[in-house]
C-alpha cells in the first residue's frame, strides 16, 4: 500500500509537471503559428532592421522598437542593479533583525503590486519630474528606466541576498581572520563568491523588465522612432503589442504576433542563461 501511494505520487506530480511544459509548448506553438508567415511575407531581415511600423501602408519594420526595449532594458539595470545588490549587502552583512523583519516584507510587497499602479504613480510624478527639470516631454526613456527599475528591484535583491546568506560561513571568518575589514570582505571574498547568484538574479531581473507591458505604456510616450537621448520617447515591444492587438487583424496581426515571437526569443535566452549560470555555481 505504502509503495502504491508513493507511485501514485510520483505520478501525480510528473502529470502537473509535464502539464506545465505542456502549457508552454502550447504557447510556443501557438505563437509562431500565427506570427511565422511574416517573416516569409516581410523577410527576417526587412522585418528585424526596418525603421517604419505603419500598418496601414503595410510596412512592419521593428528595429526602432529593438532600440527602444533595449535602451529602456539597459537604462533599468544600470539604476537598479546597483541599489538592489547594495539593498542585498546591507540585508544580508549589516541590517539588525528588527529592520530585516521589516525591509523583507517591504521588499516583497514591492513584488505584489499591480503594474498599473506603478505606471500611474510614474505618470503623476516621475514624468512631471523629468519634463520640468530635464526637459522634454517626460514621457521618455528615463521615466520608463526608472518605473522598471523600481519593480525589478525584488527579483534582484531576493535572489542575491539568498546567494550571499548561502556561502559557507567559513570564507568570511577565514578572511576576518587573516586581517580583512568587513567591507574588503564583502567586496574580495563574499560578492565574487556568490557571483553566479548575483549574475542571475541580474538575467531574471533583465527579463522581468524585458516582458513589462502596462507600466511602460504609461510614461514611455510610445512613439516608433529611434530615440536621440535618454529624453525621447520611444515604443517598446510589450506596448506596441499591448496598444495595437485589441484592433489590429489580417497581415497587421500577424506581424504583432512576430513581434511577440522576438520578445520570446530574447527571454528565453535571458532566462536559459540564468538557468545555466545557476546550475554551474551548483556544480
Amino acid at each position: 500500500m505504502k509503495k502504491f501511494k508513493e507511485k501514485l505520487s510520483g505520478r501525480i506530480f510528473f502529470a502537473l509537471a509535464l502539464s506545465s511544459i505542456s502549457a508552454l509548448a502550447l504557447i510556443t506553438v501557438f505563437i509562431i503559428y500565427k506570427g511565422a508567415q511574416t517573416f516569409i511575407d516581410v523577410g527576417f531581415f526587412k522585418f528585424i532592421f526596418g525603421m517604419s511600423w505603419s500598418p496601414g501602408r503595410d510596412e512592419f519594420g521593428i528595429f526602432p522598437m529593438i532600440i527602444g526595449t533595449v535602451t529602456v532594458t539597459l537604462g533599468a539595470a544600470a539604476i537598479g542593479v546597483p541599489i538592489g545588490i547594495c539593498c542585498s549587502i546591507f540585508l544580508a552583512e549589516f541590517a539588525p533583525s528588527a529592520l530585516q523583519n521589516i525591509f523583507r516584507p517591504a521588499i516583497q510587497l514591492l513584488a505584489g503590486i499591480p503594474s498599473v499602479v506603478y505606471g500611474f504613480w510614474g505618470l503623476l510624478f516621475v514624468v512631471p519630474l523629468i519634463r520640468n527639470y530635464l526637459g522634454g516631454p517626460g514621457l521618455s526613456i528615463l521615466a520608463g528606466a526608472i518605473i522598471l527599475a523600481i519593480m525589478i528591484l525584488p527579483t534582484i535583491i531576493t535572489i542575491s541576498e539568498v546567494s550571499l546568506i548561502s556561502l559557507p560561513r567559513h570564507y568570511k571568518d577565514g578572511s576576518l581572520a587573516l586581517g580583512l575589514t568587513q567591507w574588503q570582505t564583502i567586496c574580495s571574498v563574499q560578492l565574487p563568491a556568490a557571483k553566479s547568484g548575483i549574475v542571475a538574479a541580474v538575467i531574471l531581473g533583465l527579463g522581468r523588465a524585458m516582458g513589462e507591458t502596462m507600466a511602460v505604456i504609461m510614461v514611455l510616450g510610445n512613439a516608433v522612432a529611434l530615440p536621440d537621448s535618454i529624453l525621447a520617447p520611444v515604443r517598446t515591444f510589450t506596448t506596441n503589442i499591448g496598444i495595437e492587438m485589441g484592433y489590429a487583424s489580417g497581415e497587421h496581426q500577424q506581424a504583432l504576433f512576430a513581434t511577440g515571437i522576438v520578445l520570446f526569443v530574447i527571454i528565453m535566452m535571458l532566462n536559459s542563461l540564468a538557468q545555466y549560470i545557476t546550475r554551474r555555481k551548483a556544480k
